[in-house]
Order: structure tokens, then sequence, then C-alpha cells
């Protein structure tokens, strides 16, 4: 696909997830490939309130996160964890989030290092058909030097899909397709609300 063409899907997807309001105070970012050889990816631009969709939502950067020609923005600050992406797996859209509901599990499971959900009829989005079937997401500290943060987040990227929650900060995940990837992030973001609101009534899940 074009690079005009991967920035739609991309654009598309970050109107849906500011119209659930994941993007509080310009946080978060996407990024989606381009190409594979050599591997070229678009993501978000530093800064820019996703709420807004403009010419200069994204910049298109190299297998290192580095911008490819002369462009207005700069890349996300977090770009290196979707190089990490890109790089090792062949998942096409890795998208980061910072809500309320991840940074709550992600400080209530941090001890841990790791949650687990089972038993939800939503663990089918993210693949998963067994009756029994159970989903497990690490659980990773969070470092403002962003080549740290990489360093311990890129030994989870071991497949084409999946997430890690960063302690009190926010998910990234990432999937084959773009579609893909939006409907694990669904999932994930409802497996939190769900088990906080069953805390909150005094269930545990």
């Amino acid at each position: 696909m074009t690079v005009q063409e991967r920035w739609g899907e991309l654009a598309d997807i970050k109107d849906e997830l500011a119209a659930r309001d994941w993007f509080p105070g310009t946080s978060g970012n996407l990024a989606i490939r381009v190409s594979n050889d050599p591997l070229t990816f678009l993501v978000t631009a530093s800064g820019r309130d996703k709420r807004k969709r403009t010419d200069e939502d994204f910049v298109l950067v190299d297998a290192t996160g580095q911008l490819i020609g002369e462009q207005s923005g700069k890349p996300s600050a977090e770009t290196l964890l979707h190089v990490d992406i890109f790089n090792n797996s062949n998942a096409t859209c890795s998208l980061h989030v910072h809500t309320v509901d991840n940074n709550v599990i992600s400080e209530l499971y941090a001890a841990q290092g790791h949650v687990t959900f089972k038993g939800q009829e939503i663990i089918k989005a993210l693949g998963y058909w067994e009756e029994t079937a159970s989903v497990r997401i690490p659980i990773i500290e969070n470092h403002a030097d962003i080549p740290t943060l990489a360093r311990i987040f890129a030994p989870h990227v071991t497949s084409d899909a999946g997430a890690v929650l960063i302690r009190n900060h926010g998910i990234t995940v990432w999937g084959e397709t773009p579609a893909a990837a939006k409907r694990y992030l669904e999932a994930y973001e409802f497996l939190f609300s769900y088990s906080l609101k069953l805390r909150a009534l005094g269930v545990h899940s």
C-alpha cells in the first residue's frame, strides 16, 4: 500500500480511539508499517492533539525511527517501542494509549509483573477460542529514558500480535493488521474496565 493509503488507515483508527477519549492531554501514539524493504513506517508526530485530523498528524520514519527526508514534525517520544515491534515481528500496526483503566490495572498488578484474565467471552477477540482460555499481559516498569524503556519492552515482542502494560503509563498493543490491532486494544480495555468494576462491587475476578 502507498504512504497515503496507510496514512488514511491510521488516521481512521486515531479518530475512532479519540472518540473514546483514549488520548487525554495529547498522550498516546500510533504507528503503521508502510514498507518492508527497507522498513519504513508512519508514526504519530509528537505533541499533536489527536482529537483533530490534520495533514501533519504523522511522520514517516525508517527502521531506527529517524525521519525520512524533511518533514514538519518530529516522531513521538516513544517511537523506539514501535521500532522494536516492526523490527522483531511482522506486525502491521501498533497502538499505544493511556487510559485511567489501564493505568490502574498496571498499578494493581505491578508486583506480579503481569495480569491474567480468563472466563470472559471478549477473549475470543484476541484469538483464543477455548472455553478455558486465558490471556496474560506482562507489566513492565516505566522509565522516562526511552532507550531504557525500549530495552525492557523488546523481549516481550515475540509474535505478530501482543500487548504490554507499562506501569502507570499505558498499554502498547500490536497486531497482524490495523483492524486486528484495534480489535485487540478494544478487547484489552474491555477486560480492564470489567475487572475494575467487579472490584468496585467487592467482587474479584
